[in-house]
């Protein structure tokens, strides 16, 4: 799919095994820049086996502005941490835009609605930590609706039966 963002053509590419580096590359810009403002939403680094099954599946993109990576995200069709809602879904997570091309996020869930639509699903989701209060007023002002509050063990960015606990907030968008 490509976009036009300011005269400059936007393009989504499925992201290979050989193109992780990209991936976590931009993950990793994403977390400092957080961790700058003290948001704690992921890991300061990111490890590359915590991408690669969602690269391995297809389900993780790299978007490029021009031929330069601008950001990247992965859209998939599953998630446990939604198990209590139900319903046809698609499931956006690890989208992350390098500084660069601030305001790519727009495009990018414009994006992922559009492709979550042509699946023929009713809902696209999408969680972050609860104490991310700008996040969280940047979702709800794209139409997307809070559906409550729940804790994932781990630390923040990770999904384990054990460690910390991290509060997330799940947010929804109706497509139909």
């Amino acid at each position: 799919m490509t976009v036009d963002r300011n005269n400059s053509e936007v393009t989504f590419r499925i992201a290979a095994a050989d193109q992780t580096d990209n991936v976590l590359r931009v993950l990793d810009e994403a977390a400092g820049w957080l961790g700058t403002r003290g948001i704690v939403q992921w890991p300061l680094r990111f490890e590359a086996e915590w991408v690669a099954e969602a690269i391995a599946r297809g389900e993780t993109w790299l978007v490029c502005a021009g031929d330069k990576v601008a950001g990247t995200i992965t859209l998939d069709w599953d998630d446990p941490l939604w198990a209590d809602l139900g319903g046809s879904a698609g499931y956006v997570h690890r989208m992350a835009v390098c500084r660069w091309a601030a305001g790519l996020g727009a495009v990018m869930l414009d994006w992922a609605s559009d492709a979550a639509s042509h699946r023929g699903v009713d809902v696209l989701r999408l969680d972050c930590v609860s104490s991310n209060a700008r996040l969280r007023a940047y979702y709800e002002a794209r139409g997307f609706m809070h559906r409550g509050d729940v804790a994932v063990g781990g630390a923040p960015g990770q999904r384990h039966d054990e460690g910390p606990v991290t509060w997330v907030s799940r947010y929804e968008l109706d497509l139909s």
